[in-house]
Formats: C-alpha cells, sequence, structure tokens
C-alpha cells in the first residue's frame, strides 16, 4: 500500500502548478498525435499523387502533418494552463525570437508566398541567380535544387523570392537557334531548303511556332544562316544536339561547305599569300 501512495504522490505532485501525471498524460497524447499525422500524411499521399502537382500535394501533406499536431497540442493542454495566458507567452516570446532571427523570419515568410504564388514546382527545370538545376522540394524556410551535376543545393527562400527566377518548363515549348555559316560560292536558298526539309521531318520539331530559316549576314569569309528551332521542353535538348549534327552531315551530301576563316596577307615585297585564320 506505501508503494502504491507514494506513486500516487509523485503522479499528484505539482511542478510549477501543472501535476506530473498530467505532464505525462500531455506527453502520451501529443506522440498519438505526431504517429497519427504520420499515418494521415501517407493516406494523403498515396490518395492524391496522381490527382494535383507534386508542389501541390506536398503542401497538402505540410497542412495535414502540421495541422493533426496543433490540434493534439491543444487537445493534450493540462486543464489548469490558461490558453490566454499561452498566447500572451508566446507572443511576447515571438517578438523576442522575431528580433532575434530576422533573417529566419524572412525565409519563413518568402517560403508562405513562394508556395501561395507558386513560381516554381517541384521537378521544374529553373536557374536562380548562378544556381541551375531541378528542384527537388520546397519547403518553408528553403527551396532544394539539383544541379546538372547531380549536386544538391539548399537556397534560403528570402533568395529565391527576391532574385529573378528563370523557369525553362513553365511552357510547353522551349526555342533554340544555331548559326550555320556556309561558302560564298554556294547557293543559299538550297541550304535554306535543305534544312527546312530535315527539321519538318523530326517528330519533335514543332510545327507550330514553325521553324525559322533565313540569312542573317554577310560574314568575313562565309554566309551566315540563323536556324531558330521550338522543341516541347521536356525534350528540347536532345533535339538541339541531335539536329546540329543531322544538318551538317546532310549539307555536306549536298556538296554545300561550311567554311574555315580565311585570310589575305599581302607582303610588302608584293607578294600575297593566303591561309585559314585562327577563326573568329
Amino acid at each position: 500500500m506505501n508503494v502504491f501512495a507514494t506513486i500516487k504522490d509523485t503522479l499528484n505532485y505539482e511542478v510549477a502548478g501543472i501535476k506530473i501525471i498530467e505532464m505525462i498524460e500531455f506527453a502520451v497524447i501529443l506522440f498519438i498525435a505526431v504517429i497519427i499525422a504520420r499515418i494521415a500524411r501517407t493516406i494523403t499521399r498515396r490518395r492524391l499523387k496522381e490527382k494535383v502537382s507534386p508542389t501541390t500535394l506536398s503542401s497538402i501533406e505540410k497542412i495535414v502533418y502540421y495541422g493533426i499536431i496543433i490540434i493534439g497540442f491543444f487537445i493534450a493542454l493540462p486543464k489548469g494552463v490558461s490558453l490566454s495566458g499561452l498566447l500572451v507567452a508566446g507572443g511576447v516570446a515571438g517578438i523576442v525570437i522575431g528580433f532575434a532571427s530576422q533573417t529566419v523570419v524572412s525565409n519563413l515568410i518568402s517560403g508562405l508566398f513562394l508556395m501561395v504564388e507558386r513560381p516554381v514546382e517541384i521537378g521544374d527545370s529553373i536557374a536562380v541567380g548562378d544556381i541551375s538545376g531541378v528542384v527537388k522540394d520546397i519547403r518553408v524556410l528553403s527551396t532544394t535544387i539539383r544541379t546538372w551535376d547531380g549536386i544538391y543545393v539548399r537556397i534560403p527562400n528570402e533568395k529565391v523570392f527576391n532574385s529573378s527566377i528563370y523557369n525553362y518548363v513553365a511552357h510547353g515549348a522551349r526555342r533554340f537557334e544555331y548559326r550555320i555559316g556556309i561558302s560564298y560560292s554556294d547557293d543559299a536558298n538550297k541550304a535554306i531548303e535543305l534544312i527546312k526539309g530535315i527539321l519538318a521531318q523530326h517528330p519533335l520539331v514543332l510545327k507550330y511556332p514553325e521553324p525559322d530559316v533565313f540569312v542573317e549576314e554577310l560574314g568575313e569569309s562565309s554566309v551566315n544562316i540563323v536556324v531558330k528551332i521550338w522543341a516541347p521542353s521536356s525534350h528540347w535538348y536532345s533535339v538541339k544536339t541531335e539536329m546540329l549534327w543531322k544538318i551538317k552531315v546532310l549539307l555536306e551530301e549536298n556538296g554545300i561547305k561550311i567554311p574555315f576563316p580565311q585570310r589575305v596577307i599581302w607582303m610588302a615585297g608584293g607578294e600575297k599569300k593566303e591561309g585559314r585564320g585562327k577563326g573568329k
């Protein structure tokens, strides 16, 4: 009996006006709330994975997870704890912490604006300042980007929000261009028709907007043709690397030369020499 009485007295012992048993109940309820929040987050992910974008899904998961924990926190509060007192104390603490950590608060606010405005989404290819790659995660305080070299970079949301963001896949199509020089002795119209023909045969070269091929300038040693091509944003790089080589091979097969830069040198004695330059 003495043992039970001792345990009872210990559990009813008050620390700062709160019984130890109430503290244990608070911890247990909060622990259960965390478990329920994780289960709810997993169920939400599975149910909505195919229905919403990754960015929206990530935001919904966080709302569900932290919402359940917050509800569990208020349910677990001991009866003797004044909620108004907690709010006042939390407000004072928030002011103090805000002055002490302005950068964190700035990142937090920027993160909320990014989630609402959604200039980028998970999976987008973007560039922020001198960092470019694929967005892997958007959190409240930071955004994670995997660079083209496979390096993961964590960027504070304040920097993301205040920087110019280049989103390479926000539009369904992306344009790229080549500058191809041909010899002055070759037929530029024939070269243009050949290039247009091979572009029309490629399934990923868009018909609208249609490719644009024209003579841009008469250079020092070549007639320079510009080729502007639109391709789906998800395939533009493979199309770009593939078509340049195909155009080169096609022009050579039809007797159209891509010349080297030429230089004519007049010697002091009047002798003339011709040779290849080192390029532009």
